[in-house]
């Protein structure tokens, strides 16, 4: 047993060997576990826990752009005339009068609300870059906690059926085929209507759909490892099947279900986004950068662009920190990959 420890630990410890030598891979670790501090910040509510506080005027520009012209109300300017029916050029143009006396008591108000923040404000003057991190919270937790249950079904299931085989490996099967016959999204969206909204529902329809892809590779593996000499010598000597497959078989397969983990966060993170996107993912009450980009999407057209490029710009950095962490894992996990034996 002291072999195998010491044998696990020689694999371990050359693929971080590995794993250094690839500059933009242990960049990309540095920029995710920066991000999963901020997370961890956000979490325990030391950044952005007055993200909903509106503590700007509404649509406020970022600080770099400067401050609105003073004459800038946010309402539409109409054309006047002496002979001109603005309620029949634009029916709503009663009321621009109105709206345009409202946005002139953010500055009357008791509390002073800033006229510019860092990365600029939503259409209800809350912190863009306060929203951002709040919203990384949120999307990132879903991606690694479905990735997470996803590769413990996946896996179970897989070790079950790769070692079992006959009537319960054919079952696993039958379930597996049902799941990879329906088009994964059409199965999210199945299961986001049966479903309430919240970050627990996601997580939950994430992982019931995503398990499919680690459990064939799972599977595979124990079905080839199972005969193998190593395994026949533990059965010899008495080993129960459950040790044979979690603490033979499984740590000699680990590195692929640690790599289809990765691979999966990536995944669920973007599901996750087009949910919220699609006011299918978490409450109302909430925030993802799925939801800033719906709201983005409306504030883009009044030419506030502001929230759309740093919810944008967030989630591109991360996720494709992420994936490029995943190339360089899988690498340095797998040497065939590299050329190394």
């Amino acid at each position: 047993m002291s072999a195998i420890s010491n044998s696990s630990g020689g694999v371990w410890a050359a693929s971080w060997r590995r794993l250094k030598t690839d500059r933009v891979g242990m960049a990309s670790m540095v920029v995710v576990g920066l991000f999963l501090v901020l997370v961890l910040l956000a979490a325990t509510h030391l950044v952005a826990a007055d993200w909903q506080k509106e503590v700007g005027v509404p649509n406020a520009p970022p600080t770099l752009l400067g401050a609105q012209p003073a004459e800038d109300t946010g309402v539409i300017a109409t054309p006047k005339g002496p002979n001109v029916d603005l309620s029949d050029i634009d029916p709503l143009a009663p009321r621009y009068a109105e709206w345009a006396e409202r946005a002139k008591a953010f500055k009357t108000d008791d509390i002073v609300k800033a006229e510019t923040l860092p990365l600029g404000g939503d259409r209800l003057g809350r912190d863009v870059l306060a929203k951002v991190v709040k919203g990384a919270e949120v999307s990132i937790f879903v991606g690694l906690a479905a990735a997470a249950v996803a590769t413990l079904i996946g896996t179970v299931l897989g070790a079950v059926s790769g070692f079992f085989g006959g009537k319960v490996g054919d079952f696993l099967e039958w379930v597996y085929n049902v799941f990879t016959a329906i088009p994964s999204i059409l199965l999210i969206f199945a299961f986001a209507a049966i479903f309430p909204r919240g970050v627990g529902a996601v997580v939950a329809i994430l992982a019931l759909t995503g398990w499919t892809g680690i459990y064939r590779l799972i599977r595979a593996e124990f079905m080839k490892h199972r005969v193998r000499e190593y395994v026949r010598s533990a059965e010899a000597i008495g080993a129960s099947r459950a040790s044979r497959m979690f603490r033979h078989i499984l740590p000699n397969v680990s590195h692929i279900a640690l790599v289809q983990l990765s691979l999966n966060v990536v995944s669920f993170i973007k599901a996750e986004v087009i949910l919220s996107y699609l006011n299918l993912g978490v409450g109302v009450d909430q925030v993802s950068w799925g939801t800033m980009l719906g709201e983005a999407q409306n504030e883009l057209i009044l030419g506030y662009w502001w929230q759309l490029a740093i919810v944008a710009a967030f989630m591109a950095v991360f996720v494709t920190a992420f994936a490029l962490f995943t190339d360089a894992l899988r690498d340095a996990l797998d040497p065939k990959l590299r050329g190394l034996e």
